[in-house]
């Protein structure tokens, strides 16, 4: 073994490429044996297998994973194309996307894209469709993949997490409308007599389909529906339009469509000198690692990032072997956690 690793290890020195047959000589192998431990096959005995991979760290052998990818017809890659790193779905989406690929035995090649024009996005998709990826996932934020000039690779696998997008490609989304319409109910249910609402951006589609499931429940029982007010996810934009809203008498009730306007909202109440929940009782959505430890701690909408990302992964790898895209959308149930941010409205 010293014998063939000394005269490898001279070819080394001299600049040759160090091959299979280098490690398979060093560890005392065929080369058969070499290719079964670099792809993982369970068929190698544990000493012959640890052999081998000693010989491979001594040499410094890295496995040819394009070749191999070449041989087997894929690449073990999977592609994300990612509207914004800039919001809490997006970002807990994106983890748990990687996390289930890795379990899977696949790596990500992410791409973001901030949307802004139609080149960006196009640009995105092209670049897509020049790298070594077996299928695509899309983390949505703005009505994009179904415009006209808006075209994914042909021949990709897409799965896409948008509960209404083009019925050519798997959807998954967290339950949206159902998370909203239980935030609106839970406060009429304390009995307050109508729920102001900080939305986001008018072209998001979760802030879309948050306002329009708002709207609905309120319209349904017949209660007026205040005018909503547009934020942009962040803390700061839920502080300056909850000053608008602390300023109304009349509020005593806001949803927000996500946890961190929310916690400008409690700030701007606390500066204004209205009590939360006595004056004015609030909800959030996505229910963030901080939103227990808010002030007060803050009632939300519990979104499971986890099973979507585990879902779209299996979207992807069920297209990737063949499987027929699902009628609809897979929807993942969202819930309601009820903390110290909601009371009855004082009479």
């Amino acid at each position: 073994m010293s014998e063939g690793g000394g005269a490898t290890a001279g070819a080394r020195g001299r600049g040759a490429r160090v091959s299979m047959a280098d490690v398979a000589r060093l560890a005392g192998v065929s080369s058969q044996t070499v290719s079964r431990v670099s792809n993982g096959s369970p068929s190698v005995d544990p000493r012959t297998r640890a052999r081998v991979l000693a010989a491979m760290r001594e040499l410094g052998y890295r496995p040819n994973s394009a070749a191999r990818a070449l041989k087997r017809g894929e690449f073990r890659t999977l592609g994300v194309i990612v509207f914004t790193l800039h919001t809490t779905g997006s970002v807990r989406t994106l983890e748990a996307i990687a996390a289930s690929a890795a379990e899977e035995g696949y790596a990500i090649t992410l791409i973001p894209v901030s949307a802004q024009t139609q080149d960006e996005v196009l640009g995105a998709f092209t670049r897509l469709g020049e790298l070594a990826v077996d299928a695509v996932i899309v983390v949505m934020e703005v009505h994009l993949v179904d415009d006209a000039v808006v075209r994914l690779p042909p021949g990709l696998p897409v799965v896409v997490a948008d509960s209404e997008a083009d019925e050519h490609y798997t959807a998954v989304d967290t339950d949206q409308a159902g998370g909203s319409r239980a935030a609106v109910l839970h406060l009429l249910e304390l009995g307050h007599r109508t729920v102001w609402h900080l939305a986001g951006p008018q072209r998001s589609i979760a802030a879309e389909r948050r306002a329009r499931a708002w709207r609905a429940a309120l319209r349904e029982r017949g209660l007026p529906v205040p005018a909503p007010l547009h934020g942009d996810w962040s803390a700061e934009s839920g502080y300056r339009l909850g000053l608008e809203l602390a300023a109304d008498p009349a509020c005593t009730a806001v949803f927000a469509a996500n946890d961190q306007m929310a916690l400008g909202l409690l700030r701007a109440l606390h500066v204004s000198g209205r009590s939360v929940p006595g004056d004015v009782s609030v909800v959030g959505f996505d229910d963030i690692p901080e939103a227990a430890s808010f002030l007060p701690p803050l009632t939300t909408i519990r979104q499971d990032f986890a099973e979507v990302g585990r879902r779209l992964v299996a979207g992807a790898l069920h297209r990737l072997r063949g499987g027929a895209a699902p009628r609809g959308a897979a929807v993942v149930p969202t819930g309601l956690v009820v903390r110290e941010s909601t009371a009855p409205p004082r009479r």
